[in-house]
């Protein structure tokens, strides 16, 4: 259990006493990490408060890939209780002490632009746990078949209801709350998510009862199942079954009892312990898995400390008299479901949190789960769910802070939570500090990272479409290379359908991979260059029409095939041999895609200038790549028909003798280092040398200089890295170096990645990958129709799978 990184507040100046200030040291903590990779968590102070003048819940969010870089959604008088993520990661759950529930998402798909889709009051009620609705979607590894080559039988979508339906089947979108007077309440956002809310209240059991700690699970059967105590331990723990429907355009709340436990029953006194200690009040409830209500994990303390134990659900056999057999006609042996104590841990020192593993990615019985555990003396412990065993410890009063005389009395971890691959976990401490801790993986606990256990994450990831940051941080540098052969090689087995599904998210994989270490830039480079030439590809190639409607059987793209087959060199030779009159367009249309005609002769420009040096003999290499150098061949024949129709809309070339065609000739060289990929001949490699004497070769680089976690600069730091709220690390500033010798100087002015246009020395305003660094327009100036549908393809995110921030660019 690593501690990576720690982000801190601002310093105070030299001589300061701000951080003597008490109110620095009570404060009230909450974290939760999406299934992107985002935390969200709330402080008591802003973050950039030294002084304690902004006393209040303060929500922020960040990428944990730029943790300094955070973003405040919104601010609350009161005490903020309770936040939560929905499945795919793009809304935000904010509950607090008054009743108030908002429900947040991104703007326009911005990290740092947020907008409140909806907002309900339940007054004079405590919030004291918050969960939206499940969607349905589950998503496992089948453990009987974990060792099967192929995706979909490897992987299978688990029976699973959506917590809330509406007509057809459909999810609805909403959250459930607790309130610390045993009432629940449901708020369903209207249709589109901008049109309000429903909500309906209900009472969790037949009469109202106090209720201090509670936890939220999710049923197969679209039910929720509450486990509740109102901390005292000669109460029982409750537990509910919560329904919800929607019949027509309101809620209805159903609560029925399920069996109860009480939490000093079931603990023999062994010979070790003749007189175990007794629980005093119980602090902490949790399910050990959010989707599977077989195991509760009860935190209480005692009067040595504190202690952790794990029930379970569990069919037990109940013998019927013979009389009241006869009477009911029942069996002679029925079963019933009853709590059984399971383990217990103890601990000298009080519990301050406490948190489980998310979901679990297989259907093995019993799933495997992690208990995290923080103490108030600073001490983390990670015990493993089966006897909770201790897997590994660490302690934040070991980190060796900036300013050493800084005080440390009084700061605790308050809360923790665990990402939903579980390779990493994150806390918040009383001063809103944020922790990433590495933990050993679940399938072995104690044993290091294997290659099969990360290529089965990262398959898992691509199937389910989670994100895998928190595994590629968990790597070791000398195992990445493994990694991804592993990885490829599986991919390589699936059917055709399956890999073409695939494709952009295997390729944002592998490329992030590689991208992690110095002497893989060149195979991340191609892999992104790939990625952007596929989708390229796909645009022109959506934008033809066939001339005559009634053929269905083979259009413009389809007609395009032909240009792999031919051995022809000319490029002039191969428009003979297609119909060039299915491949018109408007003129306006050809002028607005002039940017990414010229990015595709750049592409082929810089991989002919880099045919010399050599094709790498492992990993990816796009001049291997015979699929690949053939979409560029098609692209090129495309290009030279448009530009036909409109010769402004062709590439532009920088040449020292005016008369040679550069885009026919490009095609040549492309053509036969196709027919001669095994082993160009030297007459390809002596054109490709002249090059540079007939064309300037353009400044072309797919990768864009980046200060992020997961990069090359990262591994080579001294853990835990110090970093603080709102300073970029310049340790961590990396620039990929990877411009041909002949290329022209690269460029001082900002490069649209998406768009491929220039956008001056000195824009006004960005937006910027979270992951790969690459910057974009804001907004897009050329309002063609191709060109529109060109940038929803990024509107999302970027082609990394990273999240876009609007950003101020240096100069």
């Amino acid at each position: 259990m690593d501690l990576l990184y720690s982000v801190s507040r601002k310093q105070p100046a030299s001589g300061s006493k701000s951080y003597d200030l008490e109110s620095l040291y009570e404060g009230y903590g909450i974290c939760n990490v999406s299934s992107q990779n985002v935390i969200a968590f709330v402080t008591n102070l802003e973050v950039d408060d030294i002084a304690g003048k902004t006393w209040g819940s303060h929500v922020y969010v960040a990428d944990l890939n730029t943790p300094w870089n955070v973003h405040k959604i919104t601010s609350n008088k009161a005490l903020i209780t309770a936040i939560d993520w929905d499945i795919p990661g793009s809304k935000l759950l904010i509950a607090d002490a008054s009743g108030n529930v908002q429900i947040w998402a991104n703007k326009d798909h911005l990290l740092n632009e947020w907008t409140c889709l909806g907002t309900t009051t339940f007054h004079g009620e405590n919030i004291v746990a918050a969960a939206f609705f499940h969607n349905g979607k589950k998503i496992c590894l089948v453990a009987e078949r974990k060792d099967n080559m192929h995706y979909y039988e490897k992987f299978s979508h688990q029976r699973f209801a959506a917590s809330v339906r509406q007509f057809g089947g459909k999810p609805v979108e909403g959250c459930i709350v607790i309130t610390s007077t045993g009432m629940v309440g449901v708020v369903g956002l209207n249709r589109g998510g901008h049109g309000g809310v429903t909500t309906a209240t209900a009472s969790l059991g037949s009469i109202r009862h106090r209720i201090t700690t509670v936890d939220i699970c999710f049923g197969k059967n679209g039910h929720f199942l509450i486990a509740a105590s109102s901390g005292n331990v000669n109460l029982p723990i409750l537990c509910y079954q919560v329904g919800v429907t929607k019949p027509d355009d309101k809620l209805v709340v159903t609560s029925q009892a399920l069996p109860s436990f009480f939490p000093q029953s079931g603990k023999t006194p062994t010979p070790q312990r003749p007189n175990p200690p007794q629980a005093k009040f119980v602090t902490h409830l949790k399910f050990v898995v959010r989707e599977d209500a077989d195991s509760l994990v009860v935190a209480s303390s005692t009067d040595q400390g504190s202690q952790i134990d794990i029930w379970e659900l569990r069919e037990k056999p109940v013998t019927i008299h013979a009389m009241f057999q006869q009477k009911l006609n029942l069996p002679i042996d029925s079963k019933t479901v009853v709590w059984q104590h399971h383990s217990q841990c103890q601990s000298t020192s009080s519990i301050s949190c406490l948190t489980v593993s998310k979901i679990s990615i297989t259907t093995a019985v019993p799933p495997p789960s992690y208990v995290l555990v923080a103490f108030e003396d600073g001490k983390i412990s990670c015990l493993y769910k089966d006897g909770l065993k201790q897997v590994a410890t660490a302690s934040i009063n070991n980190m060796s802070w900036s300013q050493p005389k800084q005080p440390r009395l009084g700061i605790c971890v308050s809360h923790m939570d665990i990402t939903w691959l579980g390779n990493v976990a994150v806390a918040v401490d009383t001063q809103g500090q944020l922790y990433l801790y590495r933990l050993l993986p679940i399938s072995e606990p104690g044993a290091p990272m294997t290659v099969p256990y990360a290529c089965t994450l990262l398959e898992y990831c691509l199937v389910s479409g989670l994100d895998w940051w928190d595994l590629l941080v968990s790597l070791r540098t000398s195992m990445l290379e493994a990694v991804c052969d592993r990885f490829t090689e599986s991919y390589n087995r699936q059917q055709q359908a399956v890999q073409q599904f695939h494709s952009a998210q295997f390729l944002s994989i592998k490329a992030s991979l590689y991208r992690l270490s110095f002497n893989c830039q060149s195979k991340a480079a191609d892999l992104n260059a790939l990625m952007m030439l596929q989708s390229v590809a796909t645009a022109f190639k959506s934008l033809l029409r066939p001339s005559d409607l009634s053929s269905h059987e083979k259009g413009p793209a389809e007609s395009l095939a032909v240009v792999s087959d031919s051995q022809y060199d000319d490029v002039d030779k191969v428009l003979l041999l297609i119909e060039a009159k299915e491949f018109t367009m408007e003129p306006s249309t050809l002028q607005s895609l002039q940017q990414l005609i010229q990015w595709v002769a750049d592409l082929a420009l810089s991989l002919l200038a880099r045919l010399p040096r050599g094709i790498k003999p492992s990993g990816y290499d796009i001049l291997r790549d015979h699929k690949a150098l053939n979409t560029l061949r098609e692209l090129l024949v495309i290009i030279r028909i448009w530009g036909l129709l409109r010769k402004t809309c062709l590439p532009v070339f920088i040449q020292n003798h005016d008369s040679m065609d550069v885009l026919a000739h490009i095609f040549k060289l492309l053509s036969k280092l196709v027919q001669s990929l095994e082993q160009p001949d030297d007459s390809l490699i002596d054109e490709c040398l002249q090059l540079p004497s007939h064309v300037m070769l353009p400044a072309f680089s797919s990768l864009a200089p980046c200060r992020v976690i997961a990069s090359p600069a990262f591994f080579q730091q001294s853990f835990p890295l110090q970093l603080e709220y709102g300073t970029e690390p310049d340790v961590l500033q990396f620039s990929p170096e990877l411009l041909n010798p002949e290329c022209v100087n690269k460029s001082e002015q900002f490069v649209d990645t998406t768009r491929h246009i220039y956008l001056g020395k000195n824009p006004r305003v960005l937006k910027q990958c979270t992951r790969c660094g690459v910057q974009s327009q804001l907004h897009s100036r050329t309002r063609t129709a191709a060109i529109r549908a060109w940038d929803q393809r990024w509107v999302c995110g970027c082609r990394c799978g990273g999240h876009w921030t609007i950003c101020q660019p240096e100069s």
